[in-house]
């Protein structure tokens, strides 16, 4: 049997006001000047507001900011964050918003690390330093990418997205603030949800051993649908917030397994149409679920119970209707055609989906066929 290694070292803080904790990082971290790293739009938020005045009162007038990384970030969105890591002479990294924006903030890193090399042929395996320290603060409940140990990053040499991962990546301090998530508009708080799930439901069923993610991520799949529904309707019900930033840092912390053919799917949806992430996993992940259950129905049984089925015949088929059925309920009822990806462009979509590596652990080998009959399924 080959060796292998369970770990789940990212230290978290949890809880209504927990964004003091910034105190905490300076203190351990020995931080002076960090760089503040976000997207565009959250400055005009109140999450933006509430964490700049912790940052003032931890390092008064010392603190710099980037606020310009983009919804899927790009790789021109880490060389401008180092550039203004290096001309605010900083010592750390603070990354504030949904996944992309944490996942830009973690470009920042690694390229402060590798100054000299391209972006998209760095990797971490055998790193013998530290990265610069970084905390991580989500104000989505969704990709979880503040406990992940990767960057998913689109580069200027393919124009897809690409992975830079390992356990270096992981950020020092994650901070779990569920009243940072309190503003979030309905739409999205469902979409970045169901990111969550389809993290989980994937990474349950990828066919990789890790029983202790098993566990985490059928844990995670009965959290998002008892309280995904009550965040929807109510932005400012702060238990089904916390909830819900708990069960995305559970869902990421699950796919460490890795994930499957949704999120091969989702990924050109994201670069060649700008669909967010978590409402492209949404739309296929029901057409996915499916085509798994052609060849292995029961490998569901148990992602059917943690969503309060009772498992019988075809669990699959019953995992795949309750998703839809779920969707509706959250406003997410669409089609591909509805956020006007056209028919003739499911080819080339299919054509990149077989170029991104999340269907290499799916549960059922595709093919580009396969992946082309799935995206017309969800069309």
């Amino acid at each position: 049997m080959d060796l292998i290694t369970f770990s789940f070292p990212t230290l978290i803080r949890y809880g209504s006001g927990a964004r003091s904790a910034l105190a905490e990082f300076a203190a351990q971290q020995h931080v002076r000047r960090p760089l503040l790293v976000t997207d565009r739009g959250l400055p005009e938020t109140e999450a933006y507001r509430l964490v700049t005045v912790e940052m003032e009162r931890v390092w008064p007038g010392a603190w710099q900011k980037f606020t310009g990384v983009h919804p899927n970030p790009l790789e021109e969105d880490v060389e401008a964050g180092w550039a203004a890591y290096q001309a605010g002479n900083c010592d750390a990294i603070v990354g504030l918003g949904g996944g992309s924006a944490i996942d830009g903030a973690k470009g920042i890193r690694v390229r402060e690390a590798f100054p000299a090399a391209r972006l998209d042929r760095i990797t971490l395996v055998g790193l013998s330093r530290p990265l610069v320290p970084m905390c991580a603060i989500p104000t989505t409940a969704g990709t979880g990418s503040e406990v992940g140990r990767s960057t998913v990053i689109t580069f200027a040499s393919t124009g897809r997205k690409g992975l830079i991962g390992g356990p270096p990546l992981m950020p020092n301090l994650a901070i779990l603030d569920p009243e940072l998530t309190v503003g979030l508009p309905a739409k999205l708080t469902a979409a970045t949800g169901m990111d969550a799930m389809t993290h989980a439901i994937e990474s349950y069923v990828c066919p990789v051993f890790h029983p202790m993610c098993d566990a985490v991520a059928l844990e995670a799949v009965r959290m998002v649908r008892m309280y995904l529904p009550r965040a929807v309707a109510n932005g400012s019900d702060l238990e089904a917030r916390g909830q819900m930033l708990i069960a995305a840092a559970m869902g990421a912390v699950s796919f460490q397994k890795d994930l499957g053919a949704a999120h091969s799917l989702a990924h050109p949806l994201s670069t060649e149409f700008g669909v967010h992430h978590g409402l492209a996993n949404a739309l296929v992940l029901p057409a996915v679920v499916r085509f798994n259950g052609e060849t292995n129905r029961q490998q569901y049984e148990r992602v059917a119970a943690a969503l309060g089925l009772v498992p019988g015949n075809n669990p699959a088929e019953q995992v795949a209707k309750f998703l839809e059925d779920f969707n509706r309920s959250l406003g997410l009822g669409l089609r591909l055609r509805d956020l006007q990806v056209s028919e003739e462009s499911l080819p080339l979509l299919a054509s990149k989906a077989i170029q991104d590596g999340c269907h290499l652990t799916n549960p059922r080998p595709c093919t580009e066929a396969d992946l082309l009959r799935l995206y017309r399924e969800a069309w």
